[in-house]
């Protein structure tokens, strides 16, 4: 009904009420839009149809009237409850997941050894969604395929849609998981803490059974055969993955001038087998496979019936061989024969070091020095072409590098804290010929990148053209190298210290006072007679430029 209806005397009763003809619109007003992709909400200024709003029709009487006072009460008025602020359920429990322990019996079936497993797992409850998880630890060397086995979802309860809460969670109850029955015996302190701060008490936790064919293996059955000198089976589960490592030098006769190679020799300890790699270089034209021999039992001793064996046919095979090399056998300093091939053992890793120690003490092993004839691959430095004077050093070295240079680094930082940070000194060329005596240079050092400018100030009837002299770059010391180069920074830049540019010799004469100032403020990098001189040159120089500006002095010379 429209807030336009006039009752005219009527009672506001059905039957009295009168529909106004003339209305054509009966739309609500729209009070959602948007604003650059985001939906804004906003309050309504009409009413259903376009009518006016009824805070618009009442009068301020009629307000007041609706309007109540909230009398006081006799001690005291009655205090607002503080609504707060509502958090939805993914906010306030996100990152928190329960944790239960349980376990699962898995029947073995046609083994004589074991009847059922016992395989423990771990539930993970997640609040936010109450979703579940349920994740088995690996345990190394069991060929069982273990991790997660169920992906996060929510599990069902029953056949009529429910679903598993945590309100039915609890220490010592059976849960049945898509026809898997699980036993919950252990939950950690975070999941003990919410389920009592939510009112349910959890049961005393449960021990975890033992895997009946895990405690059969850590206590084997007693054998009645002749027990070999060491256990195949605990030589496998204490030595898997421990590998003596040995640098050896192969003494390699059957080359052309004969050639003396670095190898690694891998013993494994786990079945005694040895291993033979090369140490390559790249591009040093040898075959890229590293493999000298293959991982095998290297026979010791072969026993004298055995020798029309046909090795190159059939493998020696245990029948034959009265014994193998063994990690005694491997001594530094020694040269072994394996194959038929020569090694030099000169050292070994930590580990291999340790081993030794704990199981035979009485071998020394430690490094030999290798012949100087023989150049170990990480002691060989990469010959480098003499520099052309072409480029820079930096970029030169780049080209022996690779076979695409490669831009070198720069020190960024240095760069953007003294950019368009500059030195400036004046300068005078210190010269055997009589016509260079009047000749004046401005020489600048900036600080971004170490590298030096000079211009020549024109002169009147010089007969010299002034202008660019040398343009931006690093100058070396005199009797630096290009192996250690050597350059001039701002600590070598002294009133009346000479500069060498080239074969041509610069004697400083003034400086700019922000050179002063900058050498201050790094005063720990620069020598004290650098200091004094711009101290004593700059006090005079002032002084003496101003009197030369006063008498209009042309001829005196002006600080840079």
């Amino acid at each position: 009904m429209s807030w336009n209806w006039n009752s005219h005397g009527l009672p506001f009763l059905p039957g009295y009420t009168f529909r106004d003809v003339t209305k054509s619109a009966f739309h609500r007003p729209q009070t959602l839009g948007y604003r650059n992709g985001y939906a804004l909400p906003r309050r309504p200024t009409v009413g259903i149809g376009q009518d006016p709003l009824l805070s618009e029709q009442l009068t301020q009487q009629e307000i007041n009237e609706l309007s109540f006072d909230t009398p006081d009460l006799m001690y005291g008025s009655s205090d607002q409850c503080i609504m707060e602020d509502f958090i939805p359920a993914h906010v306030a429990l996100d990152k928190k997941v329960l944790c239960f322990y349980a376990y699962f019996q898995e029947n073995i079936l046609f083994s004589p050894e074991e009847e059922c497993r016992v395989r423990p797992v771990v539930f993970y409850y997640y609040l936010e969604d109450d979703s579940m998880c349920i994740i088995e630890p690996a345990v190394e060397n069991s060929g069982i395929p273990q991790g997660k086995r169920l992906k996060r979802q929510r599990l069902p309860k029953n056949e009529h849609g429910e679903h598993y809460h945590w309100k039915d969670l609890n220490i010592g109850m059976d849960l049945e998981v898509y026809g898997v029955t699980y036993r919950i015996t252990q939950c950690d302190a975070f999941t003990k803490e919410f389920m009592e701060s939510e009112g349910i008490v959890l049961n005393n936790p449960e021990q975890m059974p033992v895997d009946p064919y895990s405690k059969r293996c850590k206590n084997p059955r007693p054998s009645f055969t002749t027990r070999s000198e060491f256990d195949i089976k605990h030589q496998f589960l204490t030595l898997d993955r421990k590998v003596l490592r040995f640098f050896a030098l192969w003494d390699d006769a059957d080359a052309l001038f004969g050639d003396t190679r670095p190898v690694i020799i891998h013993y494994y300890l786990v079945d005694d087998t040895v291993e033979i790699r090369e140490v390559h270089e790249p591009n040093n034209g040898r075959d890229p496979f590293p493999i000298l021999m293959r991982i095998k039992k290297l026979p010791k001793k072969v026993k004298p019936e055995a020798g029309s064996f046909p090795s190159c046919v059939l493998e020696v095979s245990t029948a034959e061989v009265d014994e193998y090399y063994s990690p005694k056998d491997f001594q530094m300093g020694q040269t072994m024969t394996l194959l038929g091939r020569r090694f030099l053992l000169y050292d070994c890793d930590g580990f291999t070091k340790e081993y030794y120690q704990n199981n035979y003490p009485d071998m020394e092993m430690k490094p030999t020095e290798v012949p100087k004839k023989t150049e170990l691959p990480h002691e060989r430095k990469k010959e480098v072409p003499v520099y052309n004077g072409f480029g820079t050093l930096e970029d030169s070295l780049q080209n022996c590098l690779s076979l695409i240079p490669k831009r070198p680094k720069k020190n960024v930082i240095k760069m953007l804290e003294n950019d368009h940070k500059v030195l400036r000194y004046s300068a005078r060329l210190d010269s055997q010929h009589p016509e260079d005596e009047g000749r004046r240079f401005i020489l600048s050092y900036f600080l971004s990148n170490d590298m030096i400018s000079i211009f020549e100030r024109p002169a009147r009837n010089s007969g010299f053209i002034g202008g660019k002299f040398l343009e931006k770059t690093r100058i070396p010391k005199p009797g630096s190298t290009v192996d250690s180069p050597q350059f001039y920074s701002p600590a070598d830049f002294a009133i009346g210290a000479t500069v060498e540019v080239f074969n041509h010799c610069f004697v400083l004469t003034d400086a700019d006072p922000y050179v002063l100032t900058y050498l201050e403020s790094n005063a720990s990098q620069i020598p004290c007679q650098t200091l004094d001189s711009l101290h004593q040159k700059l006090g005079v120089g002032t002084a003496h430029n101003q009197q030369a500006e006063q008498n209009g002095d042309d001829e005196a010379e002006p600080s840079s």
